[in-house]
């Protein structure tokens, strides 16, 4: 049986691509284009893993991971998130409580993105490779 992988952003392009590589490697994956339809998504079919851009219309990646944490039946999702290049998160932020498996920046490669699915999902968290390697 295949992991399920929900894929949230609000680029399509990155959303193809990344879909592409992933169901190629043997992944069910499902989009979403912003954080308010990936959150009605989970709320529907709880995925294996989710992977979500930052910034987003409606509701944004750390809305969305505040969401998830809130909520009983998903507080234990592994969450990815994706960064614009050069975006930097403040304390505010609180990401720590969020429980964030990895961060991704964009651009980031389709076959590194699912390296980081594959060990977040088989050991429970990620070890990032130098840039070089997820490029």
């Amino acid at each position: 049986m295949s992991h399920r992988v929900l894929l949230c952003d609000d680029e399509m392009h990155i959303l193809r691509a990344a879909e592409f590589k992933l169901k190629k490697t043997g992944f069910d994956v499902q989009c979403e284009p912003d954080g308010q339809a990936a959150w009605e998504a989970i709320c529907e079919q709880k995925p294996d893993i989710l992977v979500t851009d930052y910034h987003m219309p409606r509701l944004d990646g750390l809305g969305l991971c505040r969401k998830i944490r809130e909520c009983e039946a998903t507080s234990d999702l592994p969450i990815i998130m994706l960064t614009a290049k050069g975006f930097e998160f403040t304390s505010d932020d609180n990401l720590d409580a969020l429980d964030i498996a990895a961060m991704l920046g964009k651009p980031f490669s389709p076959r590194g993105l699912a390296k980081c699915i594959e060990e977040i999902l088989e050991t429970g968290s990620y070890t990032a490779p130098p840039i070089s390697l997820l490029r």
